[in-house]
């Protein structure tokens, strides 16, 4: 709409300029910037421009108000507020590589010691947008950067901590390193509110959230995710099968995961990984196993672990050394005897059935006690001797 030549004027001229282009409701806008310019009420005017950028009908405004007025006096203004004005300005670009270049310039307004907060966060956001321009090596770079200048911080403002774990968790999702994304995600969710964000962003990020959680060789623990309420976003929405499904891996279920197998055409990633799924469902089956027996009865045989996971016999000693291998539980192998004797398993989220199995364990561990406590009693009175 505005060309650079009809804007290369003093302060004054461009919000009159800017002002012949607004609607009725977007003058008093300009009148009070210049009113407020005129006084160097820079904190006022700040906060009034931000109100102005909060209104959808500014969008227009925002790119040459930020370039030829904000511009102006913008070392009166608090750096972490320039670069958010800023941020909500490079959006209004149609194209991409003109809004890295004005990031990019962004970047050297807050390249200071003291501004080292406001750096990261323009960084990081010039970062999303090589991201998107697919120059994942500039992304990457960025996030090591601003991973070290964050380290030295006591306390910052968590929308920085929330842009920095955001961008790196879109770089993980594009590099396909499930449980990169799944910690970053749930890291930057841990810095917004869930009503700040749109109900598409949420039901994206729950879907992410939840194929990263079982396409991650690493996640045998859903625990975080399955309690935090954005998984409730799936509720009644086409997706609402794999909030099932991460409950069913949970549980170490395999009569139910093979009952929604059905649904994994519709979704390719979890279609090409079946093999992957099935020995983690078996996995998840052996834990399950394991944290339902008592912790003096965990020498467990491998007929009944092969009755637990649905495997082969010959199949589960393997799948016992890869439980070990990723620290799922810890134990040893007694191969002659074909039985496993399992000294430690991974704490995990309960559900309401495993914490009823939880209660009667301790309720007969109780009884136990009280047995056992009775028994010494009767064989040496002389200890009980009031």
């Amino acid at each position: 709409m505005f060309s650079d030549m009809d804007l290369d004027r003093n302060p004054t001229q461009v919000l009159n300029e800017l002002r012949t282009h607004a609607s009725v409701e977007l003058q008093e806008y300009f009148r009070n910037f210049e009113d407020l310019h005129e006084r160097k009420l820079w904190h006022q005017l700040t906060l009034k421009i931000e109100e102005l950028f909060a209104n959808p009908a500014s969008r227009d405004f925002q790119i040459p108000l930020f370039q030829h007025f904000i511009s102006d006096w913008e070392n009166k203004m608090n750096k972490l507020k320039l670069v958010t004005l800023g941020l909500s300005a490079a959006k209004q670009f149609d194209d991409q590589t003109a809004a890295l270049s004005f990031l990019t310039s962004l970047v050297q307004k807050v390249d200071t010691p003291q501004t080292q907060d406001a750096y990261v966060h323009a960084v990081m956001e010039t970062a999303y947008m090589k991201l998107l321009l697919r120059d994942l090596e500039g992304t990457k770079a960025a996030m090591d950067e601003c991973e070290k200048i964050l380290e030295k911080f006591d306390s910052v403002e968590t929308v920085i901590h929330a842009s920095f774990y955001r961008v790196c968790a879109d770089f993980y999702k594009a590099k396909a390193e499930y449980a990169e994304y799944y910690k970053n995600a749930l890291l930057y969710l841990a810095c917004v509110q869930l009503e700040d964000l749109t109900l598409e962003d949420k039901v994206d990020r729950a879907l992410d959230l939840a194929i990263s959680a079982l396409m991650g060789d690493t996640i045998y623990n859903f625990g975080e995710l399955l309690m935090h309420p954005i998984l409730e976003t799936l509720t009644n929405t086409p997706h609402e099968w794999l909030k099932t499904l991460l409950f069913v891996f949970n549980a170490g279920d395999i009569g139910k995961f093979e009952a929604l197998q059905p649904h994994f055409a519709k979704q390719p990633l979890l279609q090409e990984a079946i093999s992957f799924l099935q020995q983690k469902i078996c996995l998840m089956s052996l834990i399950e196993a394991v944290f339902k027996r008592n912790s003096d009865n965990r020498t467990i045989p491998f007929e009944n672990i092969a009755a637990e996971t649905r495997l082969p016999l010959g199949e589960v000693e393997y799948l016992i050394m890869k439980a070990l291998s990723l620290k799922l539980i810890r134990g040893s192998i007694d191969q002659v005897s074909e039985v496993v004797v399992v000294t430690w398993v991974q704490p995990r989220v309960l559900d309401r059935d495993q914490i009823d199995g939880m209660r009667q364990r301790l309720q007969e561990w109780d009884e136990n006690v009280k047995n056992t406590a009775l028994l010494v009693e009767n064989e040496t009175p002389e200890l009980f001797v009031q």
